[in-house]
């Protein structure tokens, strides 16, 4: 009877899935493979909740502002300067401006950004399918970020399935899914998640074209235009792809004549290698003048120029950050160290593990073309990154969000080096250790991310929530902020401040919700010095107030610069405060008005 009804079954189900189908349905009743999908959809659900647990919870900063400008269609010519702006209207700015077509979007970035325009364009659909964006508009502005961070757990996931075997995809996924700078870069309103999706799906194709080449001495042309398709995406993503995509046709060189006695066709295959390649390189020449404009821009100026071999430990640390994040920012000294030499011995051990694999991966017949591969991509990235930094003079092995650029496959050695402590562990009948092993690396991810998603770690550059408590000293005194500017950029740090600090104004009286009228924002140019500045505060109309807390952040100012006394209006003399001057990249000092 049971026999039966399993052909019924079989039968009924064919005729409405297709018998392909079924033949999965039937190999996912096999227990292993139903805990190996158990486990992969696990490591999604996990890597989502990370990813959008209190996402709106850190204040946005400066560059999240930048993307929230373009993103909703607006340039900075429609932000309101040399006008006084009451502080409860900073959240106006951040409206979706309507009926502005793509194009419009990449002159705005061509003419005042340093960025591609693809990001920026989706970005607006998205918050304009959402528009009006009420209260949680920073949440929705998050959100892109946080899905592609998503879709990276399952891309890092067929990458080391394909690369290696499915047990080193399920290890990748779960990897990637309590990364410490992988959940710290799905919750920036910045574009990192997606050309890292991008990257991994190009590295899919990559491992595709390489294993073609090895196995059927051909490379199959819908591999080769699919590889291409993705990378000339990618290109008007972000400006770094250009590096992924050097590191890639790098690595096909290289494999083409390391192992050209392997290879029947090789003048075929390249000639189709080279094909692709000129199609993603025709593709990105129309905004190519763009990328040389933008080179010499102010914007890029803040990048320091390396010092010693600062890029190499720097590099380390980046190492470090994808593994744990402790607390170490704005923590005594003594807390700070102790969490530092933690993370130190934790990096220690995980790197020796994955060095022994390594080497296992490497001589092992069936996963060293694997290594190769993804090892001299990440070579080639990071020899891109030092020359950047030791010859162009633009430090970027400084800033850790950078190296998204190969954190794919560094997640993915480190799973298939923890996959192959496994097989290994599994010939011996001995895999208490790696369990061990693996629940701790794990374990110590997952802590990270809740400490990152609790504000812990990984705290916003320039510190807006700070700032705005420092200002907030006195809710009962009207508050005036002064930015003197010296480009859109400082524009943009000025709005992180009010975007931070309007909240704190915010008083209730008898249940009812209001907020001080008197509480303004204004950005004056100053330039070359606070003149200008000081110049249009005396020029402004009279003011209701009689007594006012006026700060004045002046980016790229010295504490000598500030005056001893300012006038508003003419009328009202301002005294400063010389207990109340601070500095988070920027200074900020207190004047008392009145």
């Amino acid at each position: 009877m049971d026999e039966l009804w399993t052909q019924i079954m079989f039968r009924f189900l064919s005729a409405c899935i297709g018998a392909s189908a079924v033949v999965i349905l039937e190999r996912m009743a096999n227990r292993k493979l139903y805990l190996h999908y158990l486990a992969l959809i696990g490591a999604i659900a996990l890597g989502a909740i990370l990813r959008f647990w209190n996402l709106d919870l850190k204040p946005l900063w400066m560059d999240e502002v930048i993307t929230a400008i373009f993103s909703l269609g607006k340039s900075y010519n429609d932000l309101p300067l040399d006008v006084v702006l009451p502080l409860e209207r900073v959240s106006e700015i951040f409206t979706v401006q309507p009926e502005v077509s793509c194009s419009e979007i990449a002159k705005n970035i061509a003419s005042q950004s340093t960025h591609p325009p693809l990001f920026f364009c989706g970005m607006y659909s998205w918050l304009e399918w959402l528009s009006p964006l009420g209260s949680e508009w920073v949440a929705k502005l998050r959100s892109p970020a946080a899905f592609f961070g998503v879709g990276e757990i399952v891309a890092i996931y067929y990458l080391n399935r394909i690369a290696f075997f499915p047990s080193a995809g399920i290890i990748a996924a779960a990897f990637m899914a309590v990364s410490p700078l992988a959940v710290y870069l799905s919750q920036e309103a910045r574009h990192y998640t997606l050309p890292m999706l991008l990257i991994t799906l190009a590295l899919l194709g990559l491992m595709q074209i390489v294993k073609d080449i090895e196995k059927r001495q051909k490379v199959r042309f819908w591999v080769l235009l699919g590889w291409a398709i993705i990378n000339s995406i990618s290109l008007y993503v972000h400006y770094f792809c250009i590096l992924a995509f050097i590191a890639q046709i790098l690595t096909l060189l290289v494999l083409l004549c390391w192992r050209r006695a392997n290879i029947l066709n090789k003048r075929q295959i390249l000639l189709a290698i080279i094909s692709c390649t000129s199609i993603v390189a025709i593709s990105f020449l129309p905004w190519l003048p763009v990328i040389f404009h933008d080179y010499n821009r102010s914007e890029t100026s803040w990048l320091d120029s390396p010092q010693n071999i600062s890029p190499v430990y720097q590099t380390l640390i980046s190492w470090l950050l994808m593994l744990v994040s402790l607390p170490v920012e704005n923590q005594p000294l003594a807390i700070a160290v102790m969490f530092g030499f933690l993370m130190l011995l934790f990096g220690l051990w995980v790197g020796w593990q994955v060095f022994k694999s390594l080497r296992q991966l490497w001589y092992a017949k069936s996963t060293h073309l694997a290594t190769f591969t993804l090892l001299s991509f990440s070579v080639c990235v990071l020899l891109e990154f030092f020359a950047i930094a030791y010859l162009l003079r633009k430090d970027i092995t400084a800033v850790p969000r950078y190296h998204f650029v190969y954190y794919p496959t560094f997640c993915v050695l480190l799973a298939a080096s923890f996959a192959q402590i496994k097989k290994k562990r599994e010939r011996k009948n001995s895999i208490v250790n790696l369990q061990s092993s693996l629940f701790l690396v794990f374990l110590v991810g997952l802590f990270s991310c809740v400490l990152i998603v609790s504000n812990l770690v990984f705290q916003k550059p320039f510190e807006p929530e700070k700032v705005a408590q420092n200002m907030n000293q006195n809710s009962s005194i009207p508050l005036f902020m002064v930015v003197g500017y010296r480009d859109y950029q400082d524009v943009a740090l000025g709005l992180s401040f009010a975007l931070a600090l309007e909240p704190l104004r915010e008083v209730r009286k008898q249940g009812i919700s209001s907020s001080y009228s008197s509480s303004n924002i204004a950005f004056f140019k100053q330039s070359p010095d606070f003149a200008p500045v000081l110049q249009k505060l005396s020029q402004l109309p009279p003011l209701t107030a009689t007594h006012l807390n006026l700060w004045l952040v002046g980016p790229g100012r010295k504490r000598r610069d500030y005056p001893q006394q300012i006038t508003i209006s003419q009328e009202m003399t301002c005294s400063i405060d010389s207990l109340q001057h601070y500095r988070v990249g920027v200074p900020y000092q207190l004047y008392h008005c009145k």
